[in-house]
């Protein structure tokens, strides 16, 4: 991985829009790989660094043509500002020099694999709490009321694909306080926008392999744990792992080209021992903060023994980026779980940059480890320089990648 979406302003995009033409396998965008711009964000970015070597040599590279990079990696495609998973989305990665697309992966009633960021949020990511199939929701959208949110729960897993197609994507937000389901429609955070969400289309994953190559950009599917139990009806979850890298040999996708991800380790092993190939870059998605005592300073709490994850064939493996730095002397540094990681030989890739919004008040859980330190937008690029220079992570998730295009063509990467 490591080795311009962008916009001409922040908000305000040219127009791009992929023909679709149905066929069997379903829908495939035909499209012809955009030319790159990083927009005005990452200069925003830079202005507010302190003075210093890392801002002269960021501005130092202004004006400079972006360049793709499989450094930066579109997280959901672009979601900062467009209805994450969807054909717009990626378009927009893609644009800005995302080298490396993500579809979460999940599958329908009828074991249709699908991106979607995990299978039971059609509420708060589709028009489905207001359209005909509000039915099949597995927990029916209640209002608020004095001390209790308002709540819903929809599942991929309880539509056929031919239904998932009906759906509209929208923002990934939810009105908590809202005393109707289409007042819960909204919630949109307020650095986020509805200006890109009219006519925004879904995917299948075989949709967004055709897509992706289509863009210039190689594959990071990400298999999304299941909210049913399984096997469900017949489909086991070596049927499903299986499937997803089945789609990939279907269309031809070299296996060097494809990060099959999982918080499964399980997932993770299957691939390695039963399609190698494709094993070699599967990656790990670390979640150990979910363990209690966990202490991303302290290799005592660690609960993964990581040289014996890489006898076992594992090559990645993916923590959020607080997990990566702490604090020393009023200096971000690596943590000793990074130091232990790269001391096994393991590959790091981490998320996810431009996801927590305005940094003024420090910048909320992705930042926790550093938050003394953060008191403005311009630790994006401060975090971003420790993982890549000191903690030497291979790639780094973004929800708008123009900001990590920017610095690793800035920087060599």
């Amino acid at each position: 991985m490591r080795h311009t979406l962008a916009c001409a302003a922040l908000l305000l995009c040219p127009t791009f829009a992929p023909t679709l033409v149905h066929a069997v396998g379903g829908t495939q965008p035909q499209v012809n790989e955009p030319a790159l711009s990083y927009g005005d964000r990452p200069a925003y970015l830079i202005d507010k660094l302190p003075e210093g070597p890392l801002k002269t040599k960021l501005q130092s590279c202004e004006g400079q043509p972006p360049k793709r990079s499989l450094f930066s990696i579109g997280h959901r495609g672009a979601p900062l500002l467009y209805p994450e998973h969807t054909v717009e989305s990626n378009v927009a990665a893609a644009r800005m020099g995302a080298g490396i697309l993500e579809c979460d992966v999940t599958f329908t009633k009828d074991h249709e694999l699908v991106c979607r960021h995990a299978q039971n949020d059609l509420h708060t990511t589709t028009n489905i709490l207001v359209s005909d199939l509000v039915d099949t929701c597995i927990v029916p959208f209640s209002p608020a009321t004095s001390g209790a949110p308002a709540t819903a729960e929809c599942r991929t897993s309880d539509l056929t694909l031919e239904q998932f197609r009906t759906l509209k994507p929208k923002m990934d937000s939810a009105d908590k306080t809202a005393a109707t389901a289409e007042a819960y429609q909204g919630g949109v955070a307020r650095w986020r926008t509805t200006l890109y969400v009219d006519g925004a289309r879904s995917m299948t994953h075989a949709e967004s392999i055709a897509l992706f190559r289509e863009l210039g950009a190689k594959f990071t599917p990400e298999l999304k744990s299941p909210s049913v139990e399984m096997p469900h009806n017949g489909f086991s979850q070596a049927d499903y792992a299986q499937k997803m890298i089945d789609e990939y040999k279907a269309a031809g996708v070299p296996p060097g080209d494809v990060w099959a991800q999982s918080f499964n380790l399980e997932d993770v092993l299957y691939w390695i021992e039963n399609e190698p190939d494709f094993g070699k870059q599967a990656v790990f998605l670390d979640a150990s903060y979910r363990v209690e005592g966990f202490d991303h300073t302290d290799p005592a709490t660690f609960p993964h023994d990581f040289a014996e994850l890489k006898s076992k064939g594992v090559n990645y493996i993916a923590p959020p980026m607080w997990m990566l730095v702490s604090v020393e002397g009023g200096k971000m540094v690596p943590s000793a779980w990074a130091k232990a990681a790269k001391e096994a030989d393991l590959k790091i890739i981490t998320w996810t940059l431009e996801r927590s919004g305005p940094l003024a008040n420090g910048g909320g859980w992705y930042f926790q480890s550093v938050n003394e330190l953060t008191n403005n937008d311009s630790m994006y690029f401060q975090v971003l320089d420790v993982l890549a220079q000191d903690v030497g992570v291979e790639g780094v998730f973004s929800d708008w990648p123009a900001t990590v295009t920017y610095y690793a063509n800035c920087m060599g990467l």
